[in-house]
């Protein structure tokens, strides 16, 4: 099989970022956003996702985190199509929920080539050391957004940080499952023959 890699750059007044990607990986990351939890919850992602991925930013974390979080979310979301290419022979739909401790996270996606992005739910806590929990939401909706899927998300608990750590688990779970590459199927699993 074919590497389905990417890596990609982007250099705005606001941020400097790289991204490397590997699709089918170990789980292996290197993340270094200036942002402690963000790191955690990017490599947490690589993790259960079994992605290999590099992230280096260096954005304007004096104003706020907002232009960090959304910033990696586009390019590694960029990464995420361009190592997807025609996405022949994918498994294409995939749906996980993923508990930690009292809080839960669902999620549905679909490799649509369709760009769509649906959030349900309310984070217990304003921020989480120095990132700001609705960041979550925004971080995938630039994700999803630029990676061209679409992805429906939920989250429930009593704890930003349970909240949050679950529904990248949950993500990367469900990106995990609909990535595979289905042995039954000789091209893209859609009647349009394209996605």
């Amino acid at each position: 099989m074919t590497s389905r890699a990417a890596a990609k750059t982007r250099s705005t007044a606001e941020t400097e970022i790289e991204v490397t990607l590997e699709v089918d990986g170990d789980g292996e990351a290197t993340v270094d956003t200036g942002i402690g939890f963000f790191d955690h919850m990017l490599t947490s992602f690589a993790k259960h996702g079994l992605f290999d991925i590099t992230v280096s930013c260096d954005g304007d974390l004096n104003i706020d985190d907002h232009h960090t979080v959304e910033d990696v979310g586009i390019v590694l979301g960029t990464a995420f199509d361009e190592a997807l290419g025609d996405r022949s022979r994918i498994t294409r739909f995939a749906d996980r929920r993923v508990p930690l401790d009292e809080s839960v996270a669902g999620v549905v996606v679909d490799l649509s080539g369709r760009p769509r992005f649906y959030f349900d739910g309310d984070f217990s806590q304003s921020a989480v050391g120095d990132f700001t929990s609705d960041m979550a939401r925004h971080f995938f909706e630039s994700f999803a957004m630029q990676s061209n899927i679409t992805l429906h998300t939920e989250v429930s608990g009593a704890n930003a940080h349970h909240e949050i750590e679950a529904l990248f688990k949950a993500t990367a779970r469900a990106l995990d499952d609909a990535t595979r590459i289905d042995q039954r199927r000789s091209g893209t699993p859609s009647t349009k023959n394209s996605l």
